[in-house]
């Protein structure tokens, strides 16, 4: 039976030394059986004072933790690694590249919830889960789904965003039915991960909400300048590469 593995990570920061403190994760069996993980774990790695700003996680409350790989959810994802289950999560990206960190090489079949709201939700201001959390009323749900699971929702706690994403993924589902029709959605959302998109507009910079298209004609300069100095999301870049040779 295919199992879906939603889940998030907080961690020391965001650079390459960083590591996972905090796993939250949901699985969830095609009967709609659901088992939470919510574990705090140690790492030799200080967490910097900007990703406590973010998720509150202080080393006083991961001390004497065990480490991540030691935690029942790394034990439990071990059983779930292979090609019949999913793993999703929103920006799985940086998530998984913490699971690779700790030695986990992935099996599953991967849902990106971000890259498929970009797909399926174009026209939206942002993609980020919180945004989504309050754009799609997602919150007005999270309550009821909370209590069935014992789950205390904060914003930027890796259990609580976890939740969100799970009635985010419910959202996800009904617009593939209804705008690819009769296919297997799980499937299409995974094809959908794996395809890059193209974004219509600029969402910071000088030329923030303007077509993309229509800048790359009038500065293609600015483009270059984007592509060459700033790091950028795989969608962005794809897109500003793809309108480049256009012009």
């Amino acid at each position: 039976m295919t199992k879906y593995v939603l889940f998030d990570t907080e961690t020391t920061g965001n650079q390459e030394e960083d590591r996972i403190i905090q796993i939250g994760a949901m699985v969830v069996g095609s009967k709609g059986d659901v088992e939470v993980y919510d574990e705090l774990c140690s790492s030799t790695v200080p967490i910097k004072v900007e990703a406590m700003e973010v998720h509150n996680i202080t080393p006083d409350l991961i001390e004497g933790k065990a480490p991540f790989i030691s935690t029942i959810f790394y034990r439990d994802l071990s059983t779930l690694n292979s090609e019949n289950n999913y793993l999703i999560a929103h920006n799985i990206k940086f998530d998984l590249g913490m699971l690779e960190k700790e030695g986990f090489v992935n099996r599953m079949k991967i849902i990106d919830t971000l890259r498929c709201s970009k797909h399926l939700y174009p026209d939206s201001e942002y993609h980020r889960l919180q945004y989504f959390r309050y754009s799609l009323g997602l919150y007005k749900d999270e309550a009821k789904e909370a209590s069935k699971h014992n789950i205390v929702i904060k914003a930027h706690d890796a259990i609580g965003d976890v939740l969100v994403m799970k009635l985010l993924l419910s959202k996800l589902v009904a617009k593939v039915k209804e705008q690819y029709g009769r296919v297997n959605p799980m499937v299409k959302l995974a094809e959908l991960t794996n395809t890059p998109v193209m974004l219509k507009s600029f969402k910071f910079g000088k030329y923030k909400g303007e077509e993309i298209a229509d800048v790359a004609r009038r500065d293609a300069g600015y483009i270059k300048w984007m592509l060459k100095s700033l790091e950028l999301d795989d969608d962005l870049k794809y897109t500003l590469e793809v309108v480049l040779e256009r012009i």
